[in-house]
């Protein structure tokens, strides 16, 4: 992932800028322009992007902030920050230059041209650690479908020069190997045989989605924003492997294990890929269909960094991608915990705020993936959570089926067991698909004596 006149081994000397403009023209929203800060602070979404960059690894020897009135159509920054900026590349020996923005391709190739170096925007840049991430078959395809959705239209005025310079860096790479020979026919030939590939992926993921129900285990999904700690606690709570580092999009790939709740319910645990602000639309469209557990989960656990300085505003961020999956807001569904994570990494005083807010908020535990405190109240959270969701029933077993009366313990909660004779008498909570599964097993010998 270098450079084309780097070594091999060496990653390119890279600088880091986020351009923040305190006016909007009047056109409102314009291709090129960075988009509100939200709130937050600028040195915030800096060091986000400086997150970015090392994620992939590469060799950040310089970062700033610029701060404008307007955009420059041309370059985005204006003559004069180009020229300055210039200088800088040129001390400073960098071959690469990261704009925490997005850059249409005339911006990128004038900034190239000016500059002498390889130019990528924010887009570009979570495509290649994207594609450096991705592990399975499927998370490859739609990786490459987002990049080739995003090199499509730059194929002409961003690919026709700086050869040398644009050539060999990581996922996306540049015309100075093999892209000066692909032309749009090529590629719109080869995004209709990922969009195959994506939809056989598809259909045979709900094919395995068919046959959970039919267990059926209830499906808890993970989410939250990149590098929350979703996959530490994944890790924790399952005892699993994944991949898990303080580094933004660690985890891309969903991974999915069976736990067993503290009742003895079991469930299905879901890890997926962290959410980010501005979230390039080509990544949010290409990895709908891995978000799709997320769409179905009967519970979504809302991973949050609770020391983070702008964890409201990541908070944030996840609800809108989530909308934008045509999710309802989950807080409202009733499907949502909201798990504060790295406690540990608080002050005293954080922490009583915390615990303060905890004590008025049913929907939100307290813990720390690292530490493993609270992940015992987590778990019975969720065993609540899901109990709410169930249908109270009252159900006569003979005492000669044990294997209904273990599949009763095993699935669903009981509230109550009165043994009489011949016969147990349950009182036990199921989830809807949990109810079907225990009539279409046991049906013929049940005896349903009241649903509630």
């Amino acid at each position: 992932m270098v450079d084309g006149s780097s070594p091999a081994h060496s990653p390119p000397r890279t600088g880091v800028i986020h351009v923040s403009f305190r006016t909007r023209s009047s056109q409102g929203a314009v291709e090129g322009i960075s988009s509100p800060s939200k709130g937050r602070s600028l040195q915030s979404r800096l060091d986000e992007a400086i997150g970015l960059a090392l994620a992939i690894n590469l060799d950040v020897i310089h970062s700033q902030v610029i701060q404008l009135p307007k955009i420059a159509s041309a370059t985005l920054i204006g003559k004069g920050n180009v020229e300055a900026i210039g200088a800088l590349i040129q001390a400073l020996g960098i071959s690469l230059m990261v704009l925490d923005n997005a850059l249409t391709p005339i911006q990128q190739r004038n900034l190239e041209k000016a500059w002498g170096c390889k130019v990528i925007d924010r887009t570009g840049l979570i495509i290649e650690i994207f594609g450096d991430r991705a592990r399975t078959s499927e998370g490859s395809l739609q990786v490459e479908l987002a990049a080739l959705n995003y090199q499509r239209s730059r194929l002409v005025r961003s690919w026709t020069h700086l050869e040398r310079q644009r050539g060999g860096f990581g996922f996306i790479g540049g015309p100075g190997e093999s892209q000066l020979e692909l032309d749009r026919r090529l590629i719109d030939e080869r995004i209709l045989k990922i969009k195959k590939g994506l939809a056989q992926a598809k259909r045979t993921r709900g094919l395995h989605r068919t046959a959970r129900k039919r267990i059926p285990y209830p499906v808890v999904a993970l989410v939250g924003y990149t590098n929350a700690g979703k996959s530490t606690l994944f890790n924790l709570i399952t005892k699993a492997n994944v991949f898990a580092e303080n580094l933004l999009f660690a985890t891309l790939d969903p991974t999915m294990r069976q736990v067993k709740l503290p009742s003895g319910r079991q469930i299905i645990l879901s890890d997926t890929v962290g959410f980010i602000s501005d979230l390039p639309t080509q990544l949010i469209a290409a990895f709908r269909a891995t978000l799709e557990e997320v769409c179905s989960a009967d519970l979504i656990l809302h991973v949050r960094d609770s020391a983070h300085p702008d964890t409201e505003h990541q908070a944030k961020d996840v609800y809108q991608v989530l909308e934008e999956l045509d999710i309802a807001h989950p807080l409202e569904a009733g499907i949502l915990l909201e798990v504060c994570n790295k406690i540990d990494l608080l002050s005293q005083e954080d922490c009583e705020t915390l615990e303060n807010r905890l004590k008025r908020d049913n929907n939100l535990v307290v813990i720390s993936a690292l530490t493993g405190q609270g992940i015992d109240d987590l778990l019975s959270r969720i065993d609540e959570k899901l109990q709410e969701k169930g249908t109270l029933i009252q159900i006569t077993i003979p005492t000669s089926e044990g294997e209904m009366l273990a599949w009763c313990y095993r699935q669903g909660v009981i509230v109550d067991r009165q043994d009489e004779g011949e016969e147990i008498h349950l009182s036990l909570r199921l989830t809807s698909p949990e109810k079907l599964k225990l009539l279409e097993q046991f049906g013929t010998i049940l005896k349903i004596k009241e649903i509630i």
